[in-house]
C-alpha cells in the first residue's frame, strides 16, 4: 500500500475541526478532579464538625438542625467562594454568646433575619477592599473577646453538664451555680465526665497504636463514647432532637427596635468578620509550614475571603442556620490532614449534608450532657494561657483583663468597646508617660530619659537638666523613639549652654527620628546638636572632638574612643576609622593585622567606587527576634586618654570593676588590640543589648530552650546565623564547624560531637526542621578541590575526608549537579559548595534519629546556600531533587519595607 494513501475512508458525515493557522490550538475541557488528599481530609474535618456543630447549636438555643444547616453552607458556599481555600466554616464557638441573646431577645426567625443582613453588610465590606484593616485591632482586644466568649460558654454549660438549664447572663448563671449543685443528675454528671475524660487522654495515647488511634478525632470519640456508654447503661436523659425537616423554620422579617436590630447586626458583623479574617491569616502561617504547599494554594485574599463568609452568612440565615465565621479548629484540622486545594472544605461540607439527611437515628442517640460537655471544654479552651503570656510581655494585659470583664458581664459588642477605649487610654499614657533620672557615678553625672519626649515632658526635662552643675562631663541617655520639636529645642539649648560654660555633654541612645525630621543618634558628642536635615546625624564627627578628661571605669585609646559601629555594618572585626592622622587597617598604606590567607576575608563590601558601601542596620520585626539595636552599637562610656608617660604601644584593659585584664601590643598604628575590642565589644553589649533582652533570656533560664530548629552550618566568621535568619535567644540550636560537614554514622574518623548534637536536638529538644546552610568562598570546599594525595595527616585534613563524599558527587557525570536558580556556579568552588548541602543532607537522614522522624513526619530538612559577598540567601527546593536540587533566590517580600 502506498504510504499516500489514506488507510482510513473519510466519514462524510463528520465535521472536521479546524483552528487557524499558527493560531494556539483550542484549550482542553478541564476535567473535574478531587485528590486523595482532599478527600481524606474531608472526612476528618466532618468528623469533627458533626459533633461541635450539634454542640454550639444546643449552647445558643437554637434548633439543633440549625447547626447542621451553618456547617453544610459553610464548607461548599464560603469553602467554593471565600479567599482562603483551606480555611473551614461554620457554627464558632466565638459567635455562641452573640447568638444565644440574640435569640433570647427577638426569637429565631428574626435572629435569621440578623444573619442574612450580617451577611449583606459583609458583602458591602468586600467591596469596599476593607479586610486588611480589620487587622487593625489589637490582639490584647480580639483575644480578650474570645475568652470573655469562653467564659460565658463554659459557665452555661456547666449547668447543662450538671443536669439542668442555663440562664440568659453569666452572673444569673453564677447565682444559681450553688442551687444546681446540691440538685445533681448523676447520669448526667457521668456522661459528661466520661466525654471530658476522653477529650482530655485520646490525643495523649502512647505508643505507635497510639499514634495510629490519635488520627481519629478526639471530639468524634468523645462524643460517639459517651453515647455508646449510654445507649449500653440504659442511662435515662436528655438526648438530641431532631424534628422533621418539613417543620424547619426559615428566616423571617425582622421584628424589634431599628435601634437594637442594627446594634445586633453590627456586632454579628463584627465578631465574624474579625474572627474569619484572623483565622484566615493564622491557616496561611499553617500552610506555610507544609513544604511545598504555600506555591500550590498562595496566600489567602482577605477582601474575596469576607465576600465569602457574607454571601455563606446570607445563604445560611435564609435557610435557617447559625451564623457563619472560619473555625481554627476545623481548619488547623483540614491543613494538617493534607488538604491540598478548596475541593476538601467543599466536599466536607457535602458530607455534612448527607449525615443531616440519613444518618437522624444516630444523631438522636446522643446525651446532651456529652455535646455541653464537649462545648463546655471548647470555651475552656478560648481563655488561652499562651494568649495571656503574649499580652503580658508586651505589656497589654490590662485591655485584654477589662475586654474580658466587659464581655463576660455586659456583653460582646459593650466589652469589645470598652477595650477599644482602655487600649487607646493605654497608648496615650504610653506616649505621655516620660521618666527623667538624674544620677552621679563616679563624678560622671547621668541623666536617664525613659519614654517619648513630647512638650509635655519638657518642663520636667528642663528642671533636671538645670540640676547638673556647671562645667563637668554629663551623659544624656535618651531611651525612647521619638522627639517633637519642643523637646528637641529644649535639649539643644540646654547643650549650648553647658559647653559655653565649659562643660562637656554626651548624648547616647537610640536613633530616631524626631516629630520635626531631626534625627538623634547615638554617639559621642560634645558640640550642640545641629539642626541637621532628615537623615543627617545630629552629632559632630569623631574627628572634631576634644578630649574628654574623665575617669571611668573602662579605659579606650583615642584611636577607637568615637567607635560609630553599627549591629552589622560592613566592619572588619568591628574596627572604626580612626582619626585622619592614623591609617586604617585596611588601607594600602597601613600594614594588615590579619594572617595572609584570611587578611581579605572579613573585609566590607565595596561599592562600584572602591568606597565602603554604607551601613543598613537591621529592623527587627517583632519582640526579642533581633534584641540588638538599630544604632551604633559601641560602648557609651566616656574614656580616658593614655598618659604621654606611658609606651606607645602598650594598653591596660580595665574590667567593669575597674580591675586590670590584661595588657596588649598594638601590632600597627590605628589598629585596635584584639583584648580590647574584645572588652569594647562586651562593654557595648552590656550597655545596649543586655537591657533589651534580659527579660527574655531570664525567660528562657526558667523554662529552658525550645528551639524550632537544628541549624548546622560552617564556622566561618561571615556567616552570622542570627544576622541571616533573623533569629534571637532560643529560636535556633546551632552546630558549627569546618565545611558545615554531617559525617556518616559509624563513619572512619567520625565525629560523636554531631552525632550528639543531630540526637540531642532531634530526640530531647524535638526540633521540627533541620537547615543545612553552606556558603561562597568555603574554605574547606577550596581545600577539597585542591587536596594533594599522600600528603601528612593533620587533624584538619582528617575531618575533611567527611567531605570526599561531595567530591565525588561532583565528579559523577551520571547525577545531576545542584545549581542556582537563575545563574551558573561562578567557579568549581561554588559548585562544590551547592552540592556539598546536597551530600550532607543525605548524611542525615542515615541518621537513626533523623530517619525515624523523618517516617513519623515530626520532621523536615533544608539546604540553604548564603552567598556572603551578595548578602543573599537561597533555598534548596525540595520538589526538585531528581534534577540534582535547585537552590532558589529569597527575595523580600511585597509591601515590606
Amino acid at each position: 500500500m502506498s504510504a499516500c494513501v489514506p488507510t482510513r475512508t473519510p466519514d462524510p458525515t463528520h465535521t472536521e475541526r479546524v483552528h487557524p493557522p499558527h493560531s494556539p490550538p483550542p484549550p482542553r475541557r478541564r476535567r473535574f478532579r478531587i485528590e486523595g488528599a482532599d478527600v481524606s481530609a474531608s472526612i476528618a474535618v466532618f468528623l469533627i464538625a458533626l459533633p461541635l456543630s450539634l454542640g454550639i447549636a444546643l449552647a445558643t438555643g437554637a434548633p439543633l438542625q440549625a447547626g447542621l444547616v451553618a456547617a453544610a453552607v459553610g464548607g461548599i458556599v464560603a469553602g467554593r467562594l471565600g479567599g482562603s481555600p483551606l480555611q473551614v466554616s461554620g457554627p464558632a464557638a466565638g459567635l455562641t454568646v452573640v447568638t444565644a441573646d440574640l435569640i433570647h431577645r427577638y426569637g429565631w426567625r428574626t435572629t435569621c433575619a440578623i444573619t442574612v443582613l450580617a451577611g449583606l453588610a459583609q458583602l458591602g465590606l468586600g467591596c469596599l477592599r476593607v479586610a486588611r484593616s480589620a487587622l487593625a485591632v489589637s490582639p490584647a482586644i480580639v483575644h480578650g473577646m474570645l475568652a470573655g466568649i469562653g467564659v460565658t460558654i463554659a459557665v452555661a454549660q456547666l449547668h447543662i453538664v450538671l443536669g439542668g438549664n442555663p440562664q440568659s447572663s453569666v452572673l444569673d448563671n453564677l447565682r444559681a451555680l450553688p442551687a444546681q449543685l446540691t440538685a445533681l443528675r448523676p447520669a448526667a454528671v457521668a456522661v459528661s465526665l466520661l466525654t471530658l475524660a476522653l477529650l482530655l487522654l485520646w490525643p495523649r495515647l502512647p505508643g505507635r497504636a497510639g499514634r495510629v488511634l490519635r488520627t481519629v478525632p478526639a471530639a468524634l470519640v468523645a462524643v460517639a463514647g459517651a453515647t455508646a456508654t449510654a445507649a449500653l447503661a440504659g442511662l435515662t436523659q436528655p438526648r438530641v432532637e431532631l424534628p422533621s425537616w418539613h417543620s424547619h423554620a426559615l428566616a423571617g422579617l425582622p421584628e424589634g427596635p431599628v435601634l437594637g436590630l442594627a446594634a445586633a447586626v453590627l456586632t454579628t458583623t463584627l465578631v465574624c468578620s474579625v474572627q474569619s479574617l484572623l483565622g484566615a491569616v493564622a491557616v496561611d502561617k499553617l500552610i506555610a509550614s507544609r513544604p511545598g504547599l504555600p506555591a500550590r494554594v498562595g496566600r489567602s485574599d482577605l477582601d474575596r475571603e469576607l465576600l465569602g463568609q457574607g454571601a455563606a452568612n446570607i445563604v445560611s440565615g435564609s435557610l435557617g442556620g447559625l451564623p457563619i465565621a472560619g473555625v481554627a479548629v476545623r481548619s488547623s484540622a483540614n491543613v494538617r490532614s493534607g488538604a491540598v486545594s478548596r475541593n476538601s472544605t467543599m466536599l466536607h461540607g457535602v458530607l455534612v449534608v448527607v449525615a443531616a439527611l440519613l444518618m437522624v437515628p444516630l444523631l438522636e442517640l446522643i446525651p446532651l450532657a456529652s455535646l455541653a460537655a464537649l462545648v463546655m471544654a471548647v470555651g475552656i479552651q478560648m481563655v488561652s494561657l499562651h494568649h495571656i503570656r503574649t499580652v503580658t510581655r508586651h505589656r497589654e494585659v490590662l485591655v485584654y483583663a477589662v475586654t474580658t470583664l466587659g464581655v463576660v458581664v455586659m456583653g460582646v459588642l459593650e466589652g469589645v468597646a470598652i477595650g477599644i477605649a482602655m487600649a487607646v487610654a493605654v497608648s496615650l499614657h504610653r506616649l505621655t508617660r516620660t521618666r527623667i533620672t538624674h544620677d552621679e557615678k563616679e563624678g560622671v553625672h547621668h541623666v536617664h530619659v525613659r519614654g517619648q519626649l513630647t512638650f509635655l515632658a519638657v518642663p520636667r526635662l528642663s528642671r533636671v537638666l538645670h540640676q547638673v552643675p556647671q562645667g563637668i562631663h554629663v551623659v544624656v541617655e535618651l531611651d525612647g523613639s521619638f522627639m517633637d520639636h519642643a523637646a528637641y529645642e529644649s535639649l539643644q539649648d540646654w547643650q549650648k549652654t553647658h559647653t559655653a560654660q565649659g562643660g562637656t555633654v554626651e548624648l547616647t541612645g537610640r536613633r530616631a527620628t524626631t516629630g520635626t525630621g531631626h534625627p538623634y543618634s547615638e554617639s559621642t558628642s560634645t558640640e550642640p546638636l545641629p539642626l541637621a536635615p532628615t537623615g543627617a546625624p545630629a552629632s559632630t564627627p569623631a574627628s572634631a572632638l576634644p578630649p574628654t578628661t574623665t575617669s571611668q571605669p573602662y579605659a579606650a585609646p583615642s584611636t577607637i574612643a568615637d567607635c560609630r559601629c553599627r549591629p552589622w555594618t560592613p566592619w572588619r572585626n568591628h574596627q572604626c576609622e580612626g582619626p585622619a592622622s592614623a591609617p586604617r587597617p585596611d588601607s594600602p598604606s597601613a600594614p594588615s593585622a590579619l594572617p595572609p590567607e584570611t587578611s581579605g576575608t572579613d573585609a566590607a563590601p565595596t561599592s562600584s567606587h572602591g568606597s565602603p558601601e554604607p551601613a543598613s542596620p537591621l529592623e527587627p520585626s517583632e519582640p526579642f527576634k533581633t534584641p540588638e539595636p538599630t544604632e551604633p552599637a559601641r560602648s557609651t562610656v566616656s574614656t580616658d586618654h593614655t598618659d604621654t608617660a606611658e609606651a606607645p604601644d602598650t594598653a591596660h584593659a580595665l574590667s567593669l570593676s575597674g580591675a586590670p585584664v590584661a595588657s596588649f601590643s598594638s601590632a600597627s598604628p590605628g589598629v585596635e588590640p584584639s583584648g580590647r575590642q574584645l572588652v569594647r565589644g562586651i562593654s557595648a553589649f552590656q550597655r545596649n543589648t543586655a537591657p533589651l533582652v534580659r527579660g527574655e533570656l531570664a525567660r528562657l533560664a526558667r523554662e529552658g530552650q525550645q528551639p524550632s530548629q537544628l541549624f548546622l552550618t560552617c564556622a566561618d566568621s561571615r556567616v552570622v546565623t542570627s544576622m541571616i535568619t533573623s533569629s534571637g535567644p532560643g529560636d535556633l540550636f546551632v552546630v558549627r564547624n569546618v565545611g558545615n560537614l554531617v559525617p556518616l554514622p559509624g563513619a572512619e574518623s567520625g565525629d560523636d560531637s554531631v552525632a550528639a548534637a543531630i540526637e540531642y536536638a532531634v530526640d530531647v529538644l524535638e526540633v521540627r526542621s533541620i537547615t543545612v546552610c553552606g556558603h561562597s568562598g568555603c574554605g574547606a570546599m577550596q581545600a577539597l578541590l585542591n587536596a594533594e594525595p599522600g600528603r601528612v595527616r593533620t587533624p584538619l585534613k582528617r575531618w575533611l575526608r567527611h567531605g570526599l563524599p561531595s567530591l565525588e558527587r561532583l565528579a559523577d557525570d551520571g547525577r545531576p549537579w545542584a545549581r542556582l536558580a537563575g545563574r551558573a556556579p561562578a567557579d568549581a568552588v561554588e559548585q562544590l559548595c551547592l552540592s556539598n548541602v546536597v551530600q550532607q543532607l543525605e548524611h542525615l537522614r542515615a541518621h537513626e534519629s533523623v530517619a525515624r522522624a523523618l517516617r513519623d513526619g515530626a520532621l523536615e530538612l533544608h539546604g540553604m546556600y548564603f552567598h556572603v559577598g551578595e548578602a543573599q540567601a537561597y533555598l534548596l527546593d525540595g520538589t526538585e531533587e531528581e534534577s540534582g536540587g535547585v537552590f532558589a533566590h529569597v527575595g523580600v517580600p511585597e509591601g515590606s519595607a
